[in-house]
């Protein structure tokens, strides 16, 4: 198991939502916000390691590399949605709809892939990673949040960034998977 590749995965697959985060952050509690994006996350992950394991069980792993075009398919598609910015009194909720509305094709996409071949015992590790991982991100987003540099730093070259990593985690599964090698017989 590769905590890089599943640390640099949740950055990429976040990075938009990072932004949608400033916003939440601005109007709910902390807490709440918290709350709400783990559980999107949690819901999201798990989903893409049972489809994984199900795919693992009718395919060889080499075949589930391909798997890889998804997140850079997900890199070349241009299809950016959008925080409408309405919201409910009920933050937690608010906040987990968002982010399953925001996320669920880049994370299921994204995911899926880095997630397919870890055993179930590293997937049980993965979820405290990833809500760590979460939990940190939500409070330096809090932190840094006001400050006009971030903003536009976010807005001007988080799309490209969040690409080129795509690209880059398409090619590990590619080459994780022995796709490469198998194709090629290296």
């Amino acid at each position: 198991m590769n905590w890089w590749i599943i640390l640099i995965t949740f950055l990429a697959v976040n990075l938009d939502f990072f932004v949608i985060l400033l916003l939440l952050l601005n109007r709910y509690k902390i807490r709440d916000v918290i709350i709400g994006y783990i559980i999107g996350l949690i819901i999201l992950i798990t989903i893409s390691f049972l489809i994984g394991k199900l795919l693992g069980l009718f395919l060889p792993e080499w075949v589930l590399g391909f798997l890889g075009i998804l997140p850079i398919y997900m890199a070349l598609h241009d299809n950016d949605e959008e925080f409408n910015g309405k919201t409910n009194t009920r933050p937690i909720l608010t906040t987990l709809i968002t982010y399953l509305a925001v996320c669920s094709g880049c994370n299921l996409s994204v995911f899926l892939p880095i997630l397919t071949g870890l055993s179930y015992s590293q997937f049980l590790l993965t979820i405290p990673f990833v809500i760590i991982l979460a939990i940190i991100a939500v409070i330096i987003i809090k932190l840094v949040g006001n400050l006009l540099l971030v903003n536009r730093l976010m807005e001007r070259y988080s799309e490209i960034l969040m690409k080129v990593i795509y690209i880059g985690v398409g090619l590990y599964v590619f080459w994780d998977s022995d796709l490469i090698r198998h194709l090629f017989k290296l």
